[in-house]
């Protein structure tokens, strides 16, 4: 049984692969959450980037071959927060376009959403802008 790869974070990036199966999604699902929550997301935006990060996954697996791996890499910028979820595709399969309902669903739960698919792999991008920091007194 494959067994998930340990988060690490280096440089403001945490790194988290699974096995592609819909079975392993709660493990994304929770590490977005824990750092959503670490970085003082409100609680409604805390989900907003869970659902987004279980859609985006939910599309690349209807993609992905049998025994793929997803990898999905989170990377704390100075204003913004860019969860990159990658997998292999299998054949010739293809993201679904940009006007499909699953586009328009990412796209109102983050700041900004894209997607590439080249050599194989298919990526798809969020995009959500940190949480406002009170100033020191």
């Amino acid at each position: 049984m494959l067994q998930p790869t340990a988060m690490s974070l280096t440089d403001n990036v945490v790194a988290v692969t699974v096995p592609a199966d819909g079975g392993w999604l709660g493990v994304l699902r929770t590490a977005t959450a824990g750092l959503a929550a670490r970085l003082r997301f409100a609680g409604d935006k805390i989900e907003d980037l869970r659902i987004a990060v279980d859609e985006a996954c939910a599309m690349l697996l209807g993609i992905a071959p049998p025994g793929a791996q997803l990898h999905c890499r989170f990377e704390i910028g100075a204003t913004e927060l860019t969860v990159a979820i990658s997998a292999p595709v299998n054949g010739k399969k293809k993201l679904p376009n940009d006007s499909a309902f699953a586009w328009k669903v990412l796209s109102g739960l983050t700041s900004r959403v894209d997607a590439e698919q080249a050599e194989g792999v298919a990526t798809i991008r969020l995009v959500t802008e940190l949480p406002q920091q009170p100033a020191a007194a």
